[in-house]
């Protein structure tokens, strides 16, 4: 496994898991020590007691990338970054073509080179000259195994997938991927056996789709706002429609990640090339940059002013059981309510913020407790199980303010109204003190002294 981060890891692991002997090649001495050691560099639910009886079991080991560590391999997995290009929407391949280039002198005959990084269509055909170019006589194969780990369930999804796509040209890749896949297939799990172009093409179009629904239901959210109807109403109404699902119509404050943005931008970026303009996506990526842009004059309008105000931010990855920072609506957030003159304090379960630029100006909390005393605002970015659990009432209490705007539409109406907070979802008029009858707004500020049912104190 050359590539010992969030794909590479998982992959590996899982592989061990299934009986194969798996050495994972990083070039991060760092993250090398921390593996070696026992210690994952990435928070992942599952993954780190997989990995440790794994190692234990002498099926996974960890090393610095060292070419002739893949002289005995009999599949040697890339799974390497591919960033968008500073200033740019293109896939960059530099990392995947130098480790090409890095293990083609040491790959073993009859090896089976398996792509899991995600690249454009035709860049296993590059990666096939690169090696026929320095071993012409070498006879191997080169196979297009995109992933579709979702952060947060990324094991479960690579032991219990939905579907397996493996793109090769030759009988002998063929046979190679159908032994590494063969308990899944026995249990008949789809695998989707095509040319590199197409699996090549299938994930940045899967990405770009699921990215579609995403952008789609925040714009039928604003115009939820606009006419006073209820975007959770209009969702799930649209999502029991069996050709259109549920999933990914949940609206929020944009989507973020490893994927999704680098994904849809490079889509677009290809379509751009060949003359076959992505019109669907690029408007994808569009709607997504604005609808972070808009996350700080959302808060300011729901204060009036976010200057002198103490706001209160409740979670920072891009999602709950990550600990992912990348391109997370947060980052756009917090610095523009900085800049308004706010008082900014943050909490996430899992991230350690240090180093963060984006986060420079705000102040980590260390606990949610700690993040909601006295702060004028709270606002929910990412819908961890521990915010969800939430006891609103001490929540309330706790904060010197009553608004609390719900990027993720986590609450109810009326739990709130009952808890006395002046809320602000998304997709629905928000509830306030101009909203409510007397009688109402006097019901929803009587504090309930007992904390509820399967709620969490605060502190």
């Amino acid at each position: 496994m050359i590539g010992a981060g969030y794909v590479g890891l998982v992959t590996g692991t899982c592989l061990a898991k299934l009986g194969f002997d798996v050495l994972c090649l990083d070039t991060d001495a760092e993250r090398v020590a921390a593996l070696k050691g026992g210690r994952s560099p990435i928070y992942e639910p599952g993954l780190d007691a997989l990995m440790e009886k794994q190692v234990a079991e002498g099926r996974l080991r960890f090393d610095r990338f060292e070419p002739k560590g893949v002289a005995r391999a009999d599949f040697v997995f890339l799974a390497v970054g591919t960033p968008s290009l500073p200033g740019s929407d293109e896939a960059d391949l530099s990392q995947i073509f130098d480790a090409t280039r890095m293990v083609a002198p040491q790959l073993r005959p009859g090896a089976c080179l398996v792509v899991k990084s995600t690249v454009p269509a035709g860049t296993n055909s590059a990666i096939r000259a690169i090696v026929s170019d320095r071993r012409p006589e070498l006879a191997f194969s080169v196979v297009s195994n995109p992933e579709f780990l979702r952060e947060g369930r990324a094991v479960e999804d690579f032991l219990r997938p939905d579907r397996i796509v493996v793109g090769c040209h030759d009988a002998a890749g063929r046979a190679g991927m159908e032994r590494i896949y063969r308990s899944f297939m026995e249990q008949s799990v789809p695998v989707v056996f095509t040319t590199p172009e197409n699996a090549e093409l299938i994930k940045y179009a899967a990405n770009a789709f699921l990215a579609m629904k995403v952008a789609f239901a925040n714009e039928v959210s604003d115009l939820c706002e606009a006419t006073g109807g209820d975007v959770r109403d209009v969702v799930r109404g649209i999502g029991l429609d069996a050709r259109i699902g549920p999933s990914f119509l949940q609206p929020g404050p944009g989507f973020g990640g490893s994927c999704f943005p680098k994904d849809t931008r490079a889509f677009v970026d290809i379509g751009r090339r060949l003359g076959r303009p992505q019109r669907l996506v690029e408007a994808v990526v569009a709607i997504n940059e604005d609808r972070k842009e808009s996350l700080a004059s959302r808060v300011s309008e729901a204060l009036g002013s976010c200057a002198g105000k103490t706001i209160a931010i409740l979670g920072v990855a891009f999602k709950p059981d990550t600990d992912d920072l990348r391109e997370a609506p947060a980052l756009r957030l917090i610095p523009a309510l900085v800049e308004a003159g706010a008082a900014v304090r943050f909490y996430d379960p899992q991230v350690d913020a240090d180093g963060v630029s984006e986060l420079e100006g705000a102040d980590q909390a260390p606990s949610l407790a700690a993040a909601l005393e006295g702060a004028d605002a709270a606002v929910l970015v990412t819908e961890w199980a521990e915010f969800r659990m939430l006891d609103l009432v001490s929540a309330r209490r706790r904060m010197s303010g009553a608004t609390f705007i719900d990027f993720r539409n986590v609450y109810s109406r009326e739990a709130m109204d009952e808890a006395g907070f002046l809320y602000h979802p998304i997709g629905s008029a928000p509830l306030r003190d101009d909203a409510r009858s007397p009688e109402q707004a006097g019901s929803g500020r009587r504090q309930r002294q007992a904390v509820g049912d399967g709620q969490v104190a605060v502190g």
